[in-house]
């Protein structure tokens, strides 16, 4: 059979052509797909997180492959329910609905993916930027930096319960204009429709696509490829008009009169025709022949940039509600689609604050003289709301405080938290122009509550931690005072765990795309072993499994008096899977892989422990037993 990689090359060379996708439910009868998939997604935090069934990838196998080939061969796969949880909206009240499925179906989900993927990404619109490979937040911000200067008014845009609202007809309908295939897309149905377990209740679902879901993202890009079609195609044909505003009769005037001074040697006067000419645009900010309309998407959220009157504005809004309601069948959120003048009010977009510049003071000196070389530029801005809620986690009654959760932690533990959650945070406004300003008074925050978590849990002072820990972090951009903690290790380099070192200057090309999106790449170390089919611990060759866990860390838990050989081998690998065969498997969730086990003997089976559990009798008022009732 073809690897994965020449198929995808061929679906991809086809999407790029714009050649319909025939005959593509046979593909997934290709076990190379499926290693594929199972080499991406292994990783992911969900991985050991069981749906509606305790199935995870732990126990992942080549006969786990046979078998969903095998099924998808006669068309008798089954979409499991999903198993859905709440988690919390970020400044908001409201809980966002989660969808959890079974590791068979991220499995299959993944492979689709990859076929979806491959087949629409060369006919995405470039204005998209959600869940695409080498894209994401910072591209689309940086977008709007480079492409946006002198924009009037933003109309931030945002559809109410996106994910949850896709209309499965209209889904399917784009699907059908280019896949002809209809096994595939009746497999595509019966995942839509699958529906969802809440409280282990079983819930149909009529609409949407469940958030969580690893091929929700590419059909919500396919779903909404139609409207950056719709502004690329239509709006922004109807509304562009005019190459360059037309210049300012006024500031002409005076720069003229200005140049005449200058040769007459009058320098008062030039100083004070300078002062007036630099108040004035020197276009015409209201050019009725000149209109602009820009626009760019991630995921549900979109930012329209319009130079032009209000009126307009207004109007390109309806029209984006009219379209979104009738054709998508989607409802535009009105308390979160706002129209905002762009130098008086901040637009919010992916985090950042989004204004243009008004600087007349601001001049920077050219061959031909001084210019205002920031007005009308874009500038991307911290929030200051969202630096004051970062910092609140820090807080207790307005200063900064220890964490006590983390104070029975390793120093070299506490250390890497506290700078995890700071680069994760700062390195995201990279883009922004006052990220020095901003981020310097969380820097303070942060490190205060280190220090003194840090001295509660040696008790020592605030002072004497400086002390033991302080170091120089040298980088590229020069020396920074920060802290740092070492883990020696026999025959190894340290562990060390710092704090600071990460320079506030800001990186107008700096790009974080989206880690799900990314293209994939053919060749996977886990693949590999499981293809040798040996087992790691015996070197069986019979009905190989894959055991895996969540974290290394987990194998040096306290109360192991010596480790056993599979943690052992984990250990020696550096690595949170292993290779073994049924019956090794079997005996590692068992406890029964030589070692000593606390519970029961190592001769014991786990049912014979569990009847002699069940058959020891129970003591009328012992500590640590269920109490009879009277």
């Amino acid at each position: 059979m073809r690897k994965a990689e020449a198929i995808l090359d061929i679906i991809r060379n086809r999407g790029g052509r714009g050649l319909p996708l025939d005959d593509v439910y046979r593909q997934l009868f290709n076990p190379d797909l499926y290693l594929l998939a199972y080499g991406k997604i292994y990783r992911n935090a969900g991985a050991l997180t069981p749906g509606a069934t305790p199935e995870t990838v732990d126990g992942m196998s080549l006969e786990k492959i046979q078998k969903i080939i095998e099924l998808l061969r006669y068309e008798r796969y089954r979409w499991t329910p999903v198993r859905r949880v709440y988690i919390e909206k970020k400044n908001s009240t409201k809980k966002r609905p989660l969808g959890m499925p079974t590791w068979s179906d991220k499995l299959l989900q993944e492979v689709i993916r990859l076929i979806l993927d491959a087949y629409y990404e060369p006919q995405f619109c470039p204005t998209s930027h959600g869940f695409r490979p080498g894209r994401g937040c910072h591209t689309a911000l940086g977008e709007i930096y480079r492409k946006w200067p002198g924009t009037v008014w933003f109309i931030e845009g945002d559809i109410s319960r996106c994910y949850d609202s896709l209309d499965h007809a209209v889904l399917l309908s784009i699907l059908r204009e280019k896949i002809r295939d209809n096994r595939f897309l009746r497999l595509i149905e019966n995942l839509l429709k699958a529906g969802y377990l809440e409280a282990w209740r079983y819930n149909p679902t009529y609409s949407g696509v469940p958030q969580g879901g690893i091929v929700s993202p590419i059909l919500a890009n396919i779903y909404l490829d139609r409207l950056d079609t719709f502004v690329e195609q239509t709006l922004g044909p109807q509304y562009n008009r005019g190459t360059k505003r037309k210049a300012n009769l006024t500031y002409v005037r005076l720069r003229r009169w200005c140049a005449r001074e200058k040769k007459a040697r009058n320098w008062e006067t030039v100083k004070e025709l300078e002062k007036q000419h630099r108040t004035l645009p020197s276009l015409q900010t209201d050019d009725p022949d000149f209109r602009r309309l820009r626009y760019v998407r991630y995921a549900d959220d979109w930012l329209v940039g319009f130079i032009g009157p209000r009126s307009e504005g207004v109007e390109i809004k309806r029209k984006l509600g009219e379209f979104l309601n009738d054709q998508l069948k989607l409802e535009l959120s009105e308390e979160k689609t706002v129209i905002t003048h762009a130098r008086s009010e901040p637009a919010r977009f992916l985090g950042y604050d989004i204004r243009v510049i008004a600087a007349n003071s601001y001049l920077r000196a050219y061959d031909y003289g001084k210019r205002r070389s920031r007005n009308g530029g874009i500038a991307l801005e911290v929030p200051p709301e969202v630096v004051r809620q970062k910092c609140q986690t820090f807080l207790r009654n307005g200063k900064p405080m220890h964490r006590t959760g983390l104070a029975n932690e390793s120093v070299y533990a506490i250390i890497d938290t506290y700078q995890r959650e700071y680069r994760g945070f700062v390195e995201y406004y990279q883009l922004a122009h006052n990220r020095s300003t901003r981020l310097t008074c969380l820097k303070w925050t942060m490190e205060r509550s280190l220090t003194r978590t840090l001295a509660r849990k040696l008790r020592i002072s605030v002072r004497h931690v400086y002390q033991r820990f302080t170091t120089m972090i040298r980088t590229h951009e020069g020396d920074y005072k920060g802290l740092e903690a070492r883990v020696e290790r026999e025959g190894k380099r340290p562990l060390t765990a710092r704090w600071g070192g990460i320079p506030l200057k800001r990186r107008t090309h700096a790009v974080l795309d989206d880690q799900l999106a990314r293209r994939p790449t053919f060749g996977n170390e886990i693949v590999d072993r499981l293809l040798q089919r040996t087992c790691e611990l015996c070197g069986s060759q019979d009905r190989l499994n894959v055991h895996h866990i969540r974290h290394l860390k987990d194998l040096h838990r306290a109360g192991r008096r010596d480790k056993p050989a599979w943690v052992q081998a984990m250990i020696r690998r550096q690595r949170k899977s292993l290779i073994v065969c049924h019956q090794c498997h079997q005996d590692i969730h068992t406890g029964r892989v030589d070692g000593p086990v606390p519970l029961r003997k190592r001769t014991e089976t786990l049912e014979s422990w569990v009847q002699g559990k069940l058959a020891r009798p129970v003591r009328r008022g012992a500590v640590g037993k269920v109490p009879t009732h009277r």
